[in-house]
């Protein structure tokens, strides 16, 4: 017996706004699952522009909690359609505390 997983790899260009970005990244999941994948893995930080190229720290104002607003979107997607869901996020663990830091939906 065979087994079979469809994986789909997620990019796209991020603007500045969570929002924005989150609203372009469903749309590309759910034209993954559409398309049959069942595990879909984000970009890097894709809640917003990459910026790890040089340490600034008006950037650390994009961290969040986990959970928080981005996990509150993207769990209940991954259940929506029934697909393991990875993303990575910049979490605020602590004040002066942060990681980028890979996040299981299912």
């Amino acid at each position: 017996m065979s087994s079979r997983l469809v994986v789909a790899c997620i990019q796209h260009a991020c603007v500045d706004g969570r929002d924005a970005n989150l609203a372009t990244t469903a749309a590309l999941v759910r034209e993954a699952a559409a398309g049959g994948a069942r595990l879909v893995l984000l970009q890097e930080l894709h809640t917003g522009p990459y910026f790890c190229q040089v340490e600034d720290v008006a950037c650390f104002d994009r961290a969040e909690a986990i959970p928080g607003p981005s996990c509150e979107f993207l769990g209940p997607l991954a259940r929506e359609l029934g697909i393991v869901l990875v993303a990575s996020l910049f979490e605020r663990r602590a004040p002066g505390l942060y990681h980028n830091t890979a996040v299981v939906f299912e």
